[in-house]
């Protein structure tokens, strides 16, 4: 068993930041304390793809979760499933529910930033601050992407690459990772920024994509001809979330991707190639997309880097579940037992 599960499946008491350190020491050792796992209370901004699948692995570990959605809908949905959600709504925030968030002791921040807005949590930042500095968080981690670091030109990037965004989204995003960074320092808070690569899952994949048949969306089509693109499974995400929790270091930006940017045409071709192991005269004959030569040839030359994770792997001592799309892709389909 890793030191991060034996951390994370440990009855965990609170502490003060000055003595958190020494905590993860004796807990790394398999020492048990006599608090209740409830004590672990998990608070996610964000219960969309990655932020449902890490509540649902903390849930199984003992622990509280809680999180936000935006829509009634999917709040009931996630409330069946044994989660405490509230509706927050960008562009109408009530902030009554800093009040909950501050009970908690871990916090995850997973919504991206919106255009004109920024990250939707921060319009009030010092409110956030006053009101969570006497409150119970020890840990907080901004969920970020590797799209910060812009075009480089097919070079390998890593962390002190300089972040250069060329889309508003990713600007955006660059500037909330300094901003929440400043608050989790500002607070006494462990406090860290992951860049995620391309998400994918069940669910979430070029398996599903195909079977499916749905069409591409603008961003899939400017990807599809590029000769590198970076990726992560979810499952890999979560790990580096476990492992960041364990974690001593604080301010730190880690890139989690895979091993391979390897080409969106190189990875359908795989997954087409299993669909048709598994399910033989499954996948028709259909064109995927209709494009031109000039959005094709725009879409190679856009965002070009390969993203190292060399730093994940030292500093937070991730071992990579689905190091490369063939063994992620290969997982979610021997878990699927009807297209």
């Amino acid at each position: 068993m890793s030191s991060s599960r034996k951390y994370l499946q440990s009855p965990i008491a609170y502490r003060p930041s000055s003595s958190r350190m020494a905590a993860a020491s004796n807990l790394r050792f398999g020492t048990n304390f006599l608090e209740a796992k409830s004590r672990n209370r998990m608070f996610i901004l964000g219960m969309g793809f990655v932020g449902q699948f890490f509540a649902e692995e903390l849930k199984n570990l003992g622990w509280i979760v809680s999180g936000t959605c935006t829509s009634i809908t999917k709040k009931k949905k996630l409330e069946d499933r044994g989660f405490r959600v509230y509706n927050f709504d960008a562009n109408e925030p009530e902030w009554s529910i800093l009040e909950i968030l501050k009970l908690h002791s871990h916090l995850l921040v997973s919504i991206p930033p919106l255009v004109g807005i920024g990250d939707p949590m921060l319009q009030h930042e010092e409110l956030l601050r006053s009101r969570l500095m006497d409150g119970n968080l020890q840990w907080l981690c901004y969920l970020s992407s590797t799209s910060v670091y812009g075009n480089c030109g097919g070079e390998w990037v890593d962390e002190d690459y300089p972040a250069n965004p060329t889309r508003e989204s990713a600007k955006l995003r660059l500037d909330a990772e300094e901003r929440w960074l400043n608050l989790g320092e500002s607070l006494g808070l462990t406090a860290n920024v992951l860049r995620l690569g391309g998400i994918y899952g069940p669910g979430r994949s070029a398996i599903d994509t195909i079977i499916k048949q749905e069409a591409l969306s603008e961003g899939q089509r400017k990807r599809e001809y590029r000769l590198y693109t970076s990726r992560v499974h979810v499952d890999d995400i979560c790990q580096a979330l476990k492992a960041s929790i364990c974690a001593s270091s604080s301010g730190k930006v880690y890139n989690i991707v895979d091993d391979d940017p390897a080409p969106r045409e190189e990875v359908f071709a795989y997954a087409r190639n299993l669909i048709e192991k598994k399910w033989p005269g499954l996948i028709n004959q259909f064109s995927e997309h209709e494009s031109s030569s000039d959005t094709n040839i725009m879409g190679g030359l856009s965002g070009e880097k390969r993203v190292s994770n060399a730093l994940m792997k030292k500093a937070l001592r991730v071992g990579l579940l689905h190091p490369t799309y063939r063994s992620g892709l290969q997982s979610i389909i021997d878990k699927m037992e009807n297209p």
